[in-house]
C-alpha cells in the first residue's frame, strides 16, 4: 500500500470512550489519514452499532477507505454487521496474535474491539499493532482469501 492508510474509526455508545482515545492516537500517527465516523457525544442516545459498522464497510468496499477500527461493547456486534457488507472481512480481536493473524492470514479490513471486554491501554496498543501489518497475497494465505472472495462473488453476482 502506498501512501498513508485511509482509516475510519467509529463506535456506538458502548464504545464511545475508547473510540475517542483511539481516534486521537490515530490522528497522531503518520501512517494514517483518519476519519471519525462517530458516534459523537451529542448523538450517544441514538447510536446504533449496525449503522456505524455498515457505513464503514460500505466506504471500504467502495474504495473510499482502506481499513476501519470499530468499537462497541464486545466488538462482536460491529464485526457481524460489517461482515454483512459484500467484500468485507471484519474480526473482533482482543490479543496481539489474533490482531496479527487478522491481517497476515485473513486480510481483514476491519478490526473490532470491545470496550467492555479489554482495558483501554490494551485496545490502544492493539490498534497501533494492527496498522503495522500488511497482507501478502503471495503467501499460502493469499489463495485462501481469494477462495473466500470467489465464493462471495459467486453468491452476490
Amino acid at each position: 500500500m502506498s501512501g498513508p492508510i485511509r482509516l475510519l474509526v467509529g463506535s456506538d455508545s458502548a464504545g464511545f470512550d475508547y473510540k475517542d482515545r483511539i481516534f486521537a492516537d490515530m490522528e497522531a500517527d503518520d501512517r494514517v489519514e483518519v476519519v471519525d465516523l462517530g458516534v459523537f457525544k451529542e448523538d450517544l442516545e441514538g447510536s446504533s452499532y449496525p449503522s456505524v459498522a455498515i457505513t464503514a464497510g460500505r466506504k471500504i468496499a467502495a474504495g473510499e477507505a482502506d481499513r476501519a477500527i470499530l468499537i462497541c461493547g464486545t466488538g462482536i456486534g460491529v464485526a457481524i454487521a460489517a461482515n454483512k457488507v459484500p467484500g468485507i472481512r471484519a474480526t473482533v480481536a482482543h490479543d496481539s496474535f489474533s490482531v496479527e493473524r487478522s491481517i497476515l492470514s485473513n486480510d481483514c479490513q476491519i478490526l473490532t474491539l470491545g470496550q467492555r471486554v479489554i482495558g483501554l491501554q490494551l485496545a490502544r496498543r492493539l490498534a497501533r499493532e494492527w496498522l503495522s501489518y500488511v497482507f501478502d497475497p503471495s503467501t499460502p494465505s493469499g489463495a485462501k482469501v481469494a477462495e473466500i472472495s470467489d465464493y462471495e462473488d459467486s453468491i452476490t453476482g
